[in-house]
């Protein structure tokens, strides 16, 4: 059985899918551990969102449930800060509405925190990817990668897929750096990764499974552009601090 952890799960207009993204997350709880809690964050959507996450909360059978609203809408930053700050088990994990990354791949990020290795633990795309099942568009995959190699030049962090919707972290260590991070759009988690750089906490880059699904909120152009603004500006406000490596240790004693 895995610890109580709570999963964060930002959303804007996903009506069509986020019935079964809850049904599936609520199904590997109650399986594997029946004491977390499942927190939407609804980033002001326009459609029956929010009605439709109450209908598949009402069959949680015993997880404990919230749903937070946004209005209007903000980004995904700010949807993701919310619902870790919220949280109220000493672990929390980030999903994407589409579950890319199956629920089942929790273990992967949740073990190397409880074990006391690392404070934070974030799925990736890059490291193995025959894990990959469906793919994304080739224009798209090759963008991403471009991205991902402006943000190891510009910020310094040594890691290859800095997007990927599946992240976990300690929640007590991590609290300072989520409530000083500003960025709401899709840049925020360039940013957590870069103030725990900063704050020299220890991070984990994990190969897990993921299949694209269509419907994603992410506008390849605009926001390609716009994350890209994030990350510069990121850097002109926060300077890589000197000798502020990407550290492996600290123990962890109270998530067992």
């Amino acid at each position: 059985m895995l610890p109580a952890f709570s999963v964060v799960i930002p959303v804007f207009n996903e009506a069509d899918r986020i019935g079964e993204t809850l049904r599936l997350t609520i199904q590997y709880l109650l399986a594997n551990s029946p004491s977390s809690e499942v927190i939407v964050v609804n980033d002001g959507s326009t459609d029956a969102t929010s009605e439709m996450s109450r209908r598949a909360f009402a069959s949680a059978r015993g997880i404990a449930t919230r749903l937070l609203e946004n209005n209007p809408n903000r980004g995904k930053g700010t949807a993701v800060r919310a619902g870790l700050l919220a949280a109220t088990r000493p672990l929390a994990l980030f999903s994407d509405a589409d579950l890319s990354t199956p629920m089942s791949e929790a273990p992967k990020l949740l073990e190397p925190i409880v074990a006391g290795e690392v404070d934070i633990a974030f799925g990736s795309r890059a490291l193995n990817r025959k894990l990959i099942g469906r793919r994304q568009p080739w224009r798209r995959e090759q963008a991403g990668r471009v991205f991902n190699l402006l943000v190891r030049l510009s910020t310094g962090l040594p890691f290859w897929d800095t997007q990927c919707g599946f992240k976990a972290f300690r929640v007590d260590v991590c609290r300072p750096i989520i409530e000083a991070a500003q960025t709401d759009g899709f840049g925020f988690d360039v940013e957590l990764l870069y103030l725990a750089q900063q704050a020299r906490l220890r991070m984990r880059e994990i190969p897990v499974r993921w299949d694209h699904h269509e419907g994603s909120k992410v506008d390849f152009l605009r926001d390609s552009v716009r994350m890209l603004r994030e990350v510069l500006a990121l850097r002109v406000a926060r300077p890589p601090s000197p000798g502020a490596p990407v550290r492996e240790a600290r123990v962890a004693s109270d998530l067992t």
